[in-house]
């Protein structure tokens, strides 16, 4: 059976299917260590983000759910290249599978 997803102070109108999440990435930074204003063109896209909404589990072969491993609210570190981009009420977020997390920032 799945844990049970803490309540978002922000309601989402996505609801991920099975292991899939919805995050939104951390903003980007914009000047270097250094004090080099970057053009939008130069910036990496942030390795980290906030889970806004998790599905429901994968669906296991005896019927039951796995248990995902994040919860709404956290703090994550993923995959350079994971997920899939997309635009919600001009909000850009994230939609990716729960093994493209490594690590949960606490």
């Amino acid at each position: 059976m799945a844990k049970a997803a803490k309540k978002s102070t922000k309601k989402t109108k996505v609801r991920p299917l099975g292991e899939k999440i919805l995050v939104k990435r951390l903003e980007a930074e914009e000047k270097t260590k250094g004090g080099i204003i970057l053009p939008e063109a130069a910036k990496e896209k942030p390795q980290q983000g906030t889970v806004m909404a998790v599905g429901d589990g994968k669906l296991l072969k005896d019927g039951s759910r796995s248990t995902i491993q994040v919860d709404t609210g956290d703090q994550i570190v993923f995959n350079s290249y994971a997920g899939t981009d997309i635009s919600i009420d001009g909000e850009d977020l994230l939609l990716m599978n729960e093994t493209d997390v490594l690590a949960i920032v606490e």
